[in-house]
């Protein structure tokens, strides 16, 4: 077993001791009395295939969750996480039984690849984002769009960090690329970067003072390995060339919890190819707020943007305070969510009609 962990650091505090006790008590509970586990907090670091990497009071630990919880969970999400504080048991092998999920304040999360409705928690109990575009190359306004709207619909606070501003080419051409990214990063801080030369590292280490944890987010070969070397001061983390054409091979392949000196938490995590959403209510309302401001001005409630009389967002349009791709981009990502929302409505009518079929089945036996 290594060396203990302050879990402190990596967040731990008086609410999170309060919900601990009481899960303790009640998987202590529901026990036998000669069965009754010891559990200790946990934070999930690394997510393997069938097992997890604890970091622990007691140090890190290799854990997999109990059968009885692997029974009770209803999807994936319901699994261990990286990032989620968890109860377990330590054994006498070095070894630990995850028992339970402490509630998440946050959650990091966007579709399985290929399906509709399964969601797939990327981190847990994460307080910022750092949504990560190198200026090697011109920044890709709609995926940072994307990239947003995942980090609000989180409950996180996103922070565009533009890395290798040292390649950004002469300061009219950073000057104009950082304009083209506050067009759409309202109200978001945008953080400029270099690894090789240091600069805005701190800036950024700064954004986790008060013992929180960041997600770094954004394509392969944007920068988020060479980042997190230079904000650990190691090179433990991967880094490869970048392509011609910008693009980077996946140097990170797991998501993994990197406790931070000093205090705080980074989540760093390969590069995401197909990032579907997965929003939580307020992704599109915090990414599009420009959007959402002029459509509350439109003469009807229900108004389309689509020549209705009355219209403030196409007044916008037409008097150049709002471009015609940003309306196009909001309702792409709308009809993107609206499909979802109905394929999650379907799924759960159907598991609760499941639900029932199984009572009445149950009823029908047990009856005289």
């Amino acid at each position: 077993m290594n060396s203990s962990v302050n879990l402190n650091d990596l967040g731990w505090d008086d609410e999170r001791e309060h919900e601990f006790t009481s899960y303790a008590e009640h998987i202590a509970g529901r026990a036998r009395p000669d069965r009754k586990p010891k559990l200790v907090p946990g934070r999930v670091a690394v997510e393997h295939r069938g097992g997890y990497s604890l970091l622990t009071m007691q140090g890190e630990v290799w854990a997999e969750s109990t059968g009885r919880m692997r029974h009770e969970a209803l999807s994936r999400a319901d699994l261990p996480a990286t990032g989620d504080w968890v109860a377990a048991e330590l054994h006498d092998d070095g070894h630990a039984s995850v028992h339970a999920v402490l509630p998440r304040r946050t959650r990091f999360s966007r579709n399985i690849a290929g399906k509709a409705t399964d969601e797939q928690v990327l981190a847990a109990n994460i307080d910022v984002s750092f949504l990560v575009a190198s200026l090697e190359i011109e920044v890709n306004l709609r995926k940072l769009e994307r990239y947003l709207t995942l980090a609000w619909s989180g409950g996180t606070d996103p922070v565009v960090v533009l890395t290798k501003s040292d390649l950004a080419g002469d300061p009219e051409d950073l000057v104009y690329e950082m304009r083209r990214v506050e067009s759409v990063a309202l109200g978001v801080p945008v953080l400029l970067t270099s690894a090789e030369t240091k600069a805005g590292v701190e800036d950024v280490r700064d954004q986790l003072a008060g013992n929180r944890t960041a997600v770094l987010l954004g394509s392969s070969g944007a920068g988020k390995s060479t980042l997190v070397n230079a904000m650990t001061g190691t090179a433990d983390q991967d880094v490869r060339s970048v392509r011609g054409d910008g693009k980077g091979r996946h140097t990170t392949t797991r998501r993994e919890l990197i406790a931070l000196e000093g205090g705080g938490a980074l989540v760093d995590t390969p590069g995401l190819r197909g990032l579907k959403l997965w929003d939580h209510g307020d992704g599109m309302a915090g990414s599009f707020a420009d959007v959402d401001e002029l459509a509350s001005a439109c003469r009807f409630r229900d108004c389309r943007h689509d020549g209705e009389p009355g219209c403030a967002i196409r007044a916008a349009i037409e008097s150049g305070e709002l471009a015609q791709v940003r309306l196009d981009d909001y309702n792409k990502l709308q009809r993107e969510l609206d499909y979802q929302r109905s394929k999650q409505d379907q799924r759960y009518a159907m598991e609760r009609k499941r639900e029932w079929k199984a009572i009445h089945t149950s009823l029908r036996k047990t009856s005289w």
